[in-house]
């Protein structure tokens, strides 16, 4: 079977990659491993920055609006040290046209992106895992267990952090890969004891054993990312969550948890991001944590470049080059910002804990401690390429 242009994975990154070829002309044919009835739980990644959705834009209009209306925008931000206000940010009224961003449950993006890929000609082929990949000379080989085979002239691999075209084409991840563990939960909407509908950042939550606590929400309900601590058992935590929950939340607040789960705060870049006429995207190509909203975002803007590369790589030998440069640099800048992030939040030296109390004494006279609390926790954003913070 001969396609255009395949991509493995029917995530968000790979549904995005295959509508933004659909919409420069390309034929495309998506892979999954997943069955189309298979259920993803969970909020997961629920940030898009206003640079990701005006990059779907340009594949297709209505998606773009249909993500803004039905995502939320906060009104606002606000920081704690300890129980205490050191920063509250309250965001100015804007028409949905030019949402600086909107919070939206991964499950729901991926529907309305698989949507919108039908309605352009996108084809999928689900409980489709790529079992070997061989670079030709003019193609990719692609086949399944099954012995059906895809031959295309590019692949674009977004298929995850477990990737298996990176793992069959034995591209090694760098980075730190021992991580620090957070639990995250969602809870649904209690319309009779509501949550601050806007990003809460507690440093040291008195009620949660002196915790790093993050609550921040989206259509529907509120995730929150508990930071653990040496000792903690992520397991534990996020199986019965709410022994710690329920003092963070209002009293009588119905406390419905929807999902819940751990995670490592990973850093790690694939050594290259070309290999052949194969390219990585996503998480394929880089793992970073959820704080920052780097990954789904940064995967996005993977997708656009994946695709512009291979549009111009008939008339430009440096594209796929390119790509792997552009890229992976962004995404080291991504994971150094990652890092400086986990520095922060961890304040493992004494000269970092010392500067985040001075900061919070500071903060009620001092706007620009208070700032700079409610800021480092997401890292520094500029992935050094000119109009992309990502």
């Amino acid at each position: 079977m001969i396609d255009g242009s395949v991509v493995v994975g029917a995530g968000p990154v790979g549904l995005a990659t295959a509508l933004l070829a659909r919409s420069r002309g390309l034929s495309v044919h998506v892979l999954e491993r997943l069955p189309a009835t298979a259920s993803k739980p969970g909020s997961r990644a629920i940030f898009l920055h206003r640079q990701t959705i005006q990059t779907l834009a340009t594949a297709s209009p209505a998606l773009s609006d249909q993500l803004v209306s039905e995502g939320l925008v906060w009104p606002g931000r606000t920081t704690y040290w300890a129980g205490r206000q050191v920063h509250h940010h309250r965001y100015e009224p804007v028409p949905p046209k030019l949402a600086p961003f909107v919070s939206l449950p991964q499950p729901r993006m991926e529907e309305l992106l698989r949507e919108a890929g039908m309605r352009a000609g996108v084809t999928i082929s689900w409980s489709t895992e790529a079992d070997e990949v061989v670079n030709e000379d003019a193609s990719v080989l692609i086949r399944t267990a099954g012995g059906r085979e895809w031959r295309s002239a590019f692949v674009v691999a977004a298929d995850g952090a477990r990737s298996a075209v990176r793992h069959r084409l034995g591209v090694p991840m760098n980075g730190d890969t021992t991580g620090n563990a957070f639990v995250v939960v969602d809870i649904a909407d209690d319309p009779t004891r509501p949550l601050p509908a806007e990003r809460v950042f507690h440093y040291r939550h008195p009620l949660a054993a002196g915790r790093n606590v993050l609550f921040v929400p989206f259509t529907g309900g509120h995730r929150i990312d508990l930071q653990c601590r040496t000792g903690d058992d992520p397991a534990l935590l996020a199986t019965d969550p709410h022994t710690w929950l329920r003092p963070l939340l209002p009293p009588g607040h119905a406390c419905e948890v929807t999902w819940s789960s751990h995670y490592l705060f990973r850093q790690t870049v694939a050594e290259t991001f070309t290999i052949g006429r194969v390219l990585l995207a996503g998480e394929a190509a880089h793992l970073f944590a959820p704080f920052g909203a780097r990954g789904l975002n940064s995967g996005i803007a993977d997708a656009a470049a994946a695709i512009n590369a291979i549009v111009t790589a008939d008339t430009d030998h440096r594209a796929l080059a390119d790509y792997d440069r552009v890229r992976r640099a962004a995404a080291e800048r991504n994971r150094a910002a990652a890092g400086q992030a986990l520095a922060h939040l961890t304040a493992t030296g004494p000269h970092r804990r010392a500067a985040q109390r001075a900061a919070a004494v500071a903060a009620h006279v001092l706007h620009r401690a208070g700032t700079w609390l409610d800021s480092k926790p997401y890292g520094p954003r500029d992935a050094g390429i000119p109009g992309s913070l990502y």
